[in-house]
């Protein structure tokens, strides 16, 4: 099984728990104006590498992802867009004991059959999903992605109904994802899920603007700051207001 890969970092520590062999796909639906990884929006592009290869690459580092309690993470751009490939990866990674983590923005979620099928044997493999919930307000969504959030919002509670384990994550940027009302409006929706395990709270960086630039883009956030930690605290107890479980202000 092959499939079309922007490139690995082999210890991270920021996408799931532990030590992670972080595997960033190639491809994604959403243009997100905060997007960091600008590079890895085209589909069908960039490098092919095969379940093996990754595998064999996998197990020089295994030694310290497991004694970290880590695993293997599959971000993007869009896991999802390549559901065959990352159930085959997923399956082998299970057989050998290791932890499994997506990381989605649910861009690409459809209640076809087809998908739905091929998404429900993920998931058996699947222990954790990091979901990226950009904006609650479907307007400011569409302005922010390009796109409607109703299919991801019906992502999230179709993972709730499944229970898989999810850890919600919520980029902070100042004047664009950090309105009061529409915080709280998110931390209610939160509070009806069953399976959250952790919410994240990210502040806005501006890492990723050479890539727009290296692409001949225009940075449409060139003049927001990263928010004030006090900013990034009030954040987390609006979106925690209606869940009781853990902790997780990412810094």
């Amino acid at each position: 099984m092959i499939g079309n890969i922007h490139s690995i970092e082999t210890l991270g520590t920021v996408d799931g728990p532990g030590i992670r062999y972080v595997v960033f796909t190639q491809g994604c639906l959403l243009r997100c104006q905060f997007c960091h990884n600008a590079d890895t929006w085209e589909i069908g592009s960039g490098r092919e590498i095969t379940v093996s290869e990754i595998m064999e690459d996998l197990m020089s580092y295994l030694p310290f992802i497991q004694a970290s309690g880590g695993g293997i993470t599959v971000s993007g751009g869009e896991p999802l867009l390549q559901i065959p490939f990352l159930t085959e990866l997923f399956r082998v990674c299970k057989k050998m004991g290791i932890h499994t983590t997506i990381d989605s923005s649910g861009g690409c979620f459809s209640q076809s059959k087809l998908f739905i099928e091929q998404l429900e044997e993920l998931l058996q493999y699947t222990d954790l999903v990091l979901l990226d919930l950009k904006h609650i307000n479907r307007k400011k969504h569409i302005q922010l992605t390009g796109m409607a959030n109703n299919h991801i919002l019906e992502f999230a509670k179709y993972l709730s109904n499944r229970k898989i384990p999810v850890w919600i994550r919520h980029v902070l940027v100042p004047t664009v994802t950090d309105d009061s009302l529409d915080l709280q409006e998110l931390g209610e929706f939160i509070g009806t899920l069953e399976n959250v395990q952790k919410v994240e709270i990210l502040p806005y960086h501006k890492m990723g603007v050479y890539k727009w630039e290296a692409l001949g883009h225009e940075y449409p956030l060139k003049n927001i700051e990263p928010p004030t930690e006090e900013s990034v605290v009030f954040a987390y107890r609006m979106l925690t207001a209606n869940w009781r479980n853990g902790e997780g202000i990412h810094l």
